[in-house]
């Protein structure tokens, strides 16, 4: 394969060295998505499970390794603060992936637009 990159222009070369930056920095903000929504999920779970909770519950948080007793309504706060924090950051990550896409996109299209005469005369 190498062989074969080596013999396309310097031009196509470096569009295609692009290219597969972009889609590795795709995959990444993809990765990135997923642990945002997940956490996001086990985040709206522990709030609808301390919603149904008595005010005077017990609850204990993690702080580290640890785990000291909590004030329902100091976690329900946190929690929510939390969930603000990641519904945040799932828009601006949707918008890099957007972005990224677009750019992936367009390589690909400026690509077979070179490329395409290039096959053409061999």
């Amino acid at each position: 394969m190498s062989d074969e990159l080596s013999k396309l222009p310097p031009n196509i070369q470096e569009r295609l060295l692009r290219l597969q930056q972009l889609q590795q920095t795709l995959q990444s903000i993809l990765v990135q998505k997923q642990q945002v929504e997940m956490e996001k999920g086990e985040v709206e779970l522990a709030l609808a499970e301390l919603a149904k909770s008595a005010d005077d519950v017990v609850l204990y948080k993690a702080i580290g390794s640890l785990l000291v007793k909590a004030d329902k309504a100091k976690v329900f706060a946190d929690l929510n603060d939390r969930k603000d924090l990641l519904v945040t950051r799932s828009t601006v990550i949707t918008k890099q992936e957007e972005r990224v896409r677009s750019q992936v996109k367009e390589t690909q299209t400026k690509l077979q637009e070179e490329i395409n005469p290039v096959t053409g005369q061999q």
